[in-house]
């Protein structure tokens, strides 16, 4: 088995020595810029680590995890445009560097580029590992278009919201973990709980994300603490608060995520809200639910335990993030 900190390195090593051509620089330079901005490359660990699990050949897997990361920065490109976000991992954007209309295209660009390396997969498991990726490349559209029109619904349930990040960001990490186990041949049950492990797991860390916005510390969360409040973006906090609060306190909500107020007022005081109402043990609760759900689905799997150790480790990292 190999260590975290090995995949880890391949990864980024891999990543780095992707080639692009030179011309038209006016698209690749955009695509060769995003890639540089780094992050975790979370999604491509978990292909290798899937393959490794199953005792597979980790350099083959490396293509189709390739492709994963690829695609999840095309996602975050066209993400950002539509967010209008003038900042990713704190450089600008590739909208803002460049334009829109380069920004578009370079991000098409890395779709199929994102498409021909998910294509250089094992001849054994090219079809299946395609499948599952082109399933999950417009599972996360859906997702998005989801996001966005929650933006003008008066109400979002809990089961929506729950679905939408399912979409958005879940099935991306069961998908790249699916990839690297058909790359080494799992069996189609082992690789579906492995599927379920990851988007569970996707889910979880979302809620944890919603809970960090309002509740994380600011020195190591690396973004505006409260940010989703005054955005009034609809996040688990917010659908629980609106579902629980009654009379006084649901019309205090009300007015304040109406508000435009952009000050540190207005996130104290749908905090104090949310408080008053158990919203954070109870996205707490989700969370945590979320969490043994996706480890069961790791148990089943009957495999070594020395081989799901890694992936253990991983997700209770991902549980205990301070960011």
């Amino acid at each position: 088995m190999k260590s975290l900190t090995e995949l880890s390195e391949l990864i980024h090593q891999s990543v780095n020595n992707l080639q692009f051509p030179q011309q038209p620089s006016g698209l690749y330079d955009p695509v060769r810029y995003m890639l540089s901005l780094g992050g975790k490359r979370m999604r491509p660990i978990l292909t290798l680590m899937a393959c490794d699990a199953f005792n597979g050949e980790v350099k083959a897997a490396i293509p189709p995890a390739l492709g994963v990361e690829v695609f999840h920065n095309f996602t975050l490109l066209h993400d950002d445009i539509m967010d209008n976000a003038p900042l990713r991992r704190s450089k600008p954007t590739v909208h803002e560097k460049w334009n829109s209309n380069i920004a578009i295209l370079a991000g098409d660009a890395m779709f199929v580029e994102a498409c021909q390396l998910v294509m250089n997969a094992p001849s054994n498991s090219v079809k299946e590992v395609m499948s599952v990726f082109t399933k999950t490349a417009l599972e996360v559209c859906e997702g998005q278009q989801y996001d966005m029109d929650f933006e003008s619904m008066e109400n979002v349930t809990i089961d929506q919201y729950i679905d939408m990040i399912r979409l958005k960001t879940a099935v991306l990490l069961g998908a790249s973990l699916k990839m690297g186990a058909l790359v080494a041949e799992a069996n189609i049950s082992d690789a579906n709980h492995l599927y379920d492990f990851g988007v569970n797991l996707g889910i979880a860390f979302q809620l944890q994300d919603d809970i960090l916005d309002v509740y994380g510390d600011a020195d190591h969360f690396g973004k505006q603490v409260g940010g989703d409040i005054l955005a009034n973006k609809k996040t688990y906090l917010l659908i629980t608060a609106l579902e629980k609060a009654q009379g006084d306190l649901k019309s205090e909500l009300l007015q304040w995520i109406s508000s435009t107020d952009k000050s540190d007022n207005k996130v104290n005081a749908v905090t104090s809200i949310y408080d008053k109402l158990n919203v954070r043990m109870i996205a707490e609760e989700k969370m945590q639910q979320l969490y043994n759900e996706a480890l069961l689905h790791l148990e089943a799997i009957p495999i070594p335990e020395a081989s799901k150790q890694p992936l253990k480790d991983l997700a209770d990292s991902l549980m205990n993030r301070k960011n």
